[in-house]
Formats: C-alpha cells, sequence, structure tokens
C-alpha cells in the first residue's frame, strides 16, 4: 500500500496530494495540528479539498496563550471540527504528586515521561482506527527528520504516515501564509520557529537550529518527543 501511494502521488504538490488522500482514503485518514505554520498550511489545504480528513490536536494541559488564541482563529476562518485530546487525569496527577510540576528539567527520562503522559498516550487514541495520518513534517526542520521520507509506515503507531509539505522551505511556508491569509500563531514572529508546551519551549537566535528552542536543556540529538520517531 504504502509503494502504491508513493507511486501514485510522485510529482504531486502538497495540495495535489491532500485531495489525492481526501479522494481515496477520506475518512480513513486524520491530520494532526499543533497549530504551528506548517500544520496551517496543511489545514488550509484541507478546508479547501473537501471534509472527510478527521482533525484532531493534543491539549496537553501546558501550552502558550498564543496557541488558543490561533486555535480559535482556525475555528473560526476554517469552520472545521478539531478534535481536542486531553492526557489521562490520574496519570497527570501521580506524576505531578510524586516529582512536582517541573520534572521534566530533571532528566531525560522525566521529560520522556512528561511527553508520554501528555503527548503519546493521547495520541494513541487520537489515530486509533485510522488508516493514514497526516502531518506537517518538513524534512529541514530537523536532522532526525532529514531521514524520513514523505510516505512511511510507523510502526509504533501501525499506521501510514503522509507529509505533504515534506520538501517544502521555511521560506516557502511562509509565503504560502501570507498570499493566503492563513491565521498563525504569532509567536512565529518572535524568534520561535517551533511551538509546543510552554514550559519546554524558548526563542531561538537567528541562524540557531529549527528546534533549539524545544528543551534547550538537552542534547540536540534527543530533541524529539516520540510523535513521529518511526522504528
Amino acid at each position: 500500500m504504502i509503494a502504491q501511494i508513493k507511486q501514485e502521488i510522485k510529482g504531486l504538490n502538497a495540495a495535489e496530494i491532500i485531495e489525492y488522500v481526501q479522494a481515496k482514503y477520506g475518512p480513513r485518514t486524520v491530520f494532526s495540528t499543533s497549530f504551528g505554520i506548517e500544520d496551517q498550511v496543511i489545514t488550509h489545504l484541507i478546508a479547501q479539498s473537501g471534509k472527510e480528513i478527521s482533525l484532531f490536536t493534543l491539549e496537553t494541559g501546558r501550552l502558550f496563550p498564543e496557541t488558543y488564541y490561533v486555535w480559535n482563529r482556525t475555528l473560526e476562518k476554517y469552520k472545521l471540527p478539531i478534535k481536542a485530546y486531553y492526557p489521562n487525569t490520574d496519570a497527570v496527577a501521580q506524576m505531578v504528586t510524586e516529582k512536582g510540576p517541573s520534572s521534566f528539567y530533571e532528566s531525560i527520562e522525566n521529560r520522556k515521561e512528561c511527553c508520554y503522559i501528555r503527548k503519546i498516550e493521547p495520541l494513541h487514541r487520537a489515530i486509533k482506527g485510522f488508516d493514514i495520518w497526516i502531518t506537517g513534517i518538513r524534512a529541514e526542520q530537523s536532522a532526525n527528520r532529514e531521514h524520513m521520507e514523505n510516505v512511511e509506515w510507523d510502526a509504533a503507531n501501525a499506521i501510514i504516515k503522509i507529509h505533504p509539505l515534506f520538501d517544502w522551505t521555511l521560506e516557502e511556508v511562509e509565503r504560502f501564509l501570507k498570499k493566503n491569509g492563513v491565521p498563525y500563531n504569532p509567536l512565529h514572529d518572535k524568534g520561535f520557529p517551533s511551538i509546543g508546551c510552554q514550559p519546554c519551549t524558548r526563542a531561538v537566535r537567528e541562524g540557531d537550529d529549527f528546534r533549539a528552542g524545544r528543551w534547550w536543556w538537552e542534547d540536540k540529538s534527543k530533541k524529539e518527543c516520540g510523535l513521529h520517531v518511526t522504528q
């Protein structure tokens, strides 16, 4: 199936890939948005192509106020339902009770535990029952992502992932937003190229790695939360 999809979308642009998935897999497809600029491009394309694809977001409980702002603006503009998945409250309560609200700063193991509870476990629920998972991943976002492909099998989640913007540059994303009046997170104008949970994200300096502001206290090679680590 993956080989077939790769062949059928070969040479298609992002909008055409979305249209292809919409037409062929429709309700069997889900898109995960964190309201970053890449995700906003894909939301715009989904809204243009139809409403068969389901959208969801992971509400970790630690998001920036600006993220809620663009979430609301996205709902207003596109009229697409975006289902919110929350972490298991008992798991969060146990972690915070035992280790405090900022345990993720203390070790990689603690940070991964927090990411699992707030992101990975809710993700499993969000994509369950779907065959195709669309993401906003671009190859140049990090060294880990350069080795991915635009269509791949995610063994950890038993689902096919398609990245319509895989070969896009940051400049192409920004031009698309401006040309089409796509709402985006104002933090992107303040030095935040990658935006996640508020305690784990900060602005970066010009020329820094795309994900330098994520989990900045850790080694550069460890900067993935586990959502997009393939096996």
